[in-house]
């Protein structure tokens, strides 16, 4: 005969006291959660957030060199920006930021991915020379540009010397006004191409061989293999090609520094030279943070619409 122990009052009560409590483990959970992120959020607004707000209060305000030892940066109001969007410097700068953007994206894009179906097939020496294409991309901005400013040089370089071989008269790269652009936008093309190359090299070594098999078998050529398969695989991989190329791209500042100092002639201004030029030779810090809140803008609208492609994409 089996006996049946009913729990006293004591084992009730115990067994209540250790049960968990649901609220008190939802908010561990949470503050948990929130301490791994303060520090990125914290980040994210010290070094992004305050700068930005500071530049878009100080393009209302005018701020001069001597607001830096007094602390008076009288507002303005809209003044900074009546200057600089009746500027027609600002206007021939902004139409030479699209240019050079876009050129340089669609070379580096273009020979970036075909170096990359090259590599794609292996052969003897292909890593070493996938690890020597790096090299344009970790040499600073700035070296690269002083030394393509050397080979470019319309006396002395070397670019001019090699082609005097073949009969072709000194091409003034860098002084002249309706070269000097096309000259910066091929020296970027090269600092990039090594970028895009990797990036899109990493996503080729990713696609299913399978489907290339099945391809092969079914008789298609390789234009109509890269088309039809390769390229749309890769979208994802090339839309961050694309974006990042573009938020590099769209602030150089260093190269063209380097390499004309926005001369002759402001044939080469761009929005982030043209910034430098306001706020650190001109010293009108007002004017300067008006021409970088446009190129913060010209990024955000961008960064939306990259987000707004992906998120269509996904549906």
């Amino acid at each position: 005969m089996s006996t049946t122990t009913v729990p006293g009052p004591a084992a009730i009560g115990s067994t209540a006291e250790t049960a968990p409590d649901p609220a008190r483990t939802r908010r561990r959970r949470t503050l948990a959660q929130w301490g791994f992120v303060a520090p990125a959020v914290l980040f994210m607004l010290l070094f992004f957030g305050y700068p930005l707000v500071r530049n878009i209060v100080m393009s209302f305000q005018h701020y001069t060199p001597s607001t830096f030892f007094t602390g008076k940066a009288p507002f303005n109001g809209l003044d900074n920006w009546r200057n600089v969007f009746g500027d027609d410097l600002f206007g021939k700068a902004l139409w030479q930021t699209i240019v050079f953007t876009i050129g340089s994206l669609i070379g580096q894009f273009c020979i970036g991915l075909g170096l990359a179906v090259f590599f794609n097939r292996r052969f003897p020496l292909g890593g070493v020379l996938r690890a020597l294409m790096l090299l344009p991309w970790l040499v600073p901005m700035v070296v690269s540009g002083i030394v393509w400013r050397r080979i470019l040089d319309q006396d002395t370089g070397v670019l001019n010397s090699f082609l005097g071989l073949f009969g072709i008269g000194h091409t003034p790269w860098l002084t002249s006004t309706h070269v000097a652009l096309l000259a910066v936008t091929l020296v970027n093309i090269w600092i990039g191409i090594p970028f895009n190359t990797v990036i899109l090299y990493g996503g080729l070594q990713e696609l299913p061989r399978e489907v290339y098999e099945a391809a092969s078998l079914d008789g298609a050529s390789a234009w109509r293999t890269f088309r039809s398969i390769t390229l749309p695989l890769l979208r994802p991989v090339v839309t961050v090609v694309l974006v990042l190329g573009f938020m590099s791209t769209v602030k150089v500042l260093d190269l063209v520094l380097a390499l004309t100092g926005g001369g002759p002639a402001d044939s080469t201004q761009t929005l982030g030279t043209l910034t430098y030029q306001d706020s650190f030779v001109q010293l009108d810090f007002g004017t300067g943070a008006v021409v970088g809140n446009v190129l913060v803008l010209i990024s955000a609208v961008f960064a939306v619409f990259y987000l707004r492609a992906n998120r269509n994409e996904g549906k």
